[in-house]
């Protein structure tokens, strides 16, 4: 038996009615995932516990089968395993996201979508001023990169800055245990990424210059038993994204490298299928398959963009998924979001999101479609999350 997860990031929306009223999963031409949900059967999940913030690091630990009121430590962490960072017992993580400031307002949270090259060479910039004994950089991808803080703070509260956009940047500084530290670190940022040359370029070329940094998601190592001790599988995780690959790796996969994923529009949608079939055909028994885009989109507001994700994702991923594991026998496929990221809010939402399970061996039961409607006249409405794992690798 073949296992494949599909998870287009923060999918599910409200109503917009720059769409007609519709939200972006009833407006888009998305004939594969409506196929998985009429073959199929499925419903509404509440993917995210009463408990914990609504964020793409909760959604995808609950897919991946982790009851997240238990195993959750911070998002950092995740994405210091993904970059092969490993976290002695003192130390802390820190998410550090490049933004773009106007005065005390927070713009955008992903300094105009700063390419990792860009990215990079900031980073090398503020390592070289900011690094001191306990504190380390740690570059990653486009926007997001990597703090560590030896004997960090331990109870910190901070926002994500894709939470925060249009708003004061003042009145959301991180608070809590040893705050000022925290806080001094990135004021001292300002000034370096103001100097550099690659904010110099980017505004001579009309874009955003990156001339903030933002710190949050602490937390420490988090220990996960292996999927293959948990549910028996063997399997890899793609994603252009360091948080789900980081997730992937706690949990024992393969980290599959694709050649041009990005994390947004551009990104090689063909390519996470070829290679998660090519994963499949030479010998692990599962792939988890995650696109960020939608996600973006939703961040930004732009309900265009997101229809536009949505399509690209079905044609090119979910398509040619299908029709490679018709040829390779017995198969279960998950379709799932790990959260709402509605236009209309600019950031993630905790309401049930739709899920479909789809396989050789799996009865239809009456899906008209895959949306959220839809998904409300679903058969089953899942109560946690993490039991979506258990109900693809028994067919139940």
């Amino acid at each position: 038996m073949k296992y494949v997860v599909l998870v287009p990031d923060g999918a599910a929306d409200y109503p917009v009615p720059e769409l007609g009223g519709g939200t972006p999963l009833q407006v888009a031409d998305i004939p594969n995932m409506d196929r998985l949900a009429r073959e199929g059967r499925g419903g509404m999940v509440q993917m995210i516990p009463e408990s914990r913030p609504p964020g793409s690091d909760i959604g995808n630990l609950e897919i991946f089968g982790y009851d997240t009121r238990v195993h959750y430590s911070g998002r950092a962490p995740l994405e210091a395993a993904s970059m092969g960072v490993d976290l002695a017992d003192e130390d802390v993580a820190f998410r550090c996201n490049f933004i773009n400031r106007d005065g005390d307002t927070l713009v955008d949270y992903s300094a105009g979508h700063i390419s990792t090259e860009e990215g990079a060479a900031l980073l090398r910039e503020l390592a070289d001023s900011l690094t001191r004994e306990g504190i380390r950089f740690y570059p990653g991808v486009g926007y997001r990169h990597l703090m560590v803080f030896s004997n960090g703070p331990r109870e910190l509260v901070a926002y994500p800055p894709h939470d925060i956009m249009g708003e004061s940047i003042s009145a959301h500084l991180p608070t809590g245990d040893r705050q000022e530290e925290v806080r001094r670190l990135m004021e001292a940022a300002g000034p370096i990424l103001l100097r550099s040359e690659v904010n110099a370029k980017r505004v001579s070329l009309g874009k955003a210059p990156a001339n903030g940094m933002w710190l949050w998601g602490s937390g420490r190592a988090l220990k996960l038993e292996g999927l293959t001790e948990k549910y028996g599988l063997c399997g890899g995780v793609i994603s252009a994204v360091d948080l789900v690959r980081g997730i992937g790796r706690c949990a024992g996969l393969e980290v599959i490298d694709v050649p041009g994923i990005t994390g947004y529009l551009d990104t090689n949608y063909a390519g996470k299928a070829e290679y998660a079939l090519a994963a499949l055909e030479g010998g692990l028994d599962f792939v988890y398959l995650h696109v960020e885009a939608p996600d973006e989109a939703g961040h930004n507001g732009d309900a265009d963009a997101k229809k536009q994700a949505l399509e690209d994702f079905d044609r090119h991923v979910v398509g040619r998924i299908m029709e490679g594991l018709m040829q390779m026998g017995p198969s279960r496929v998950l379709l799932t979001p790990d959260h709402r990221t509605p236009i209309e809010l600019r950031t993630h939402s905790r309401e049930p999101v739709p899920f479909a399970l789809w396989g050789t061996d799996v009865a239809a039961d009456g899906l008209a479609a895959y949306s959220e409607t839809a998904g409300e006249a679903g058969s089953l409405h899942v109560e946690h999350g993490h039991e979506l794992m258990l109900a693809l690798t028994t067919g139940a």
